[in-house]
């Protein structure tokens, strides 16, 4: 298997295609890309700070040279603390993403380790994600449990 690594600017575009793979198979939603152009300055600036509160960490696709076989990316959030997480800091998977050629390798649960080392030496006290049916044992078997969550959103 290929090492899981930190993403850089580089990446911007295989981590926005494979971030569609992962909107694709999980939302009815518009499949255009045009969104990418207008995402990825953004993007690349946040993959070139390494000290942000957003991270990536990748495989590189063993049989395509230049492409990625695996996306997790992460940030930090703080909210107020409290019992069990003084300090506030959240931590929020939002997208995990494996090429369709490339599954069952091992890739997700990699980068998760290394996105979950990520969180605990920034001292983070909780980590969040949603899961899909399909990912859900994976990431209980990292320790995640469902909980009941009244979340609720406003689209600006």
């Amino acid at each position: 298997m290929s090492d899981v690594r930190r993403a850089v600017p580089e990446d911007a575009g295989e981590v926005l295609r494979l971030r569609q793979v992962m909107i694709d198979s999980l939302f009815e939603s518009d499949p255009s890309t045009v969104w990418h152009t207008e995402s990825e300055p953004t993007l690349r600036a946040r993959l070139a700070d390494p000290h942000g509160d957003f991270v990536a960490f990748v495989v590189d696709h063993p049989e395509r040279p230049g492409a990625l076989a695996s996306l997790v990316a992460g940030t930090i959030e703080y909210r107020i603390g409290r019992a069990g997480n003084p300090r506030g800091s959240i931590g929020f998977v939002f997208s995990v993403a494996t090429d369709p050629g490339a599954r069952r390798r091992g890739y997700a649960r990699a980068g998760m380790e290394a996105l979950l080392g990520w969180f605990r030496e920034r001292e983070v006290g909780v980590v969040q994600l949603t899961a899909s049916a399909e990912a859900q044992p994976l990431y209980v078997s990292l320790g995640f449990r469902p909980k009941p969550d009244p979340l609720m959103e406003l689209a600006l």
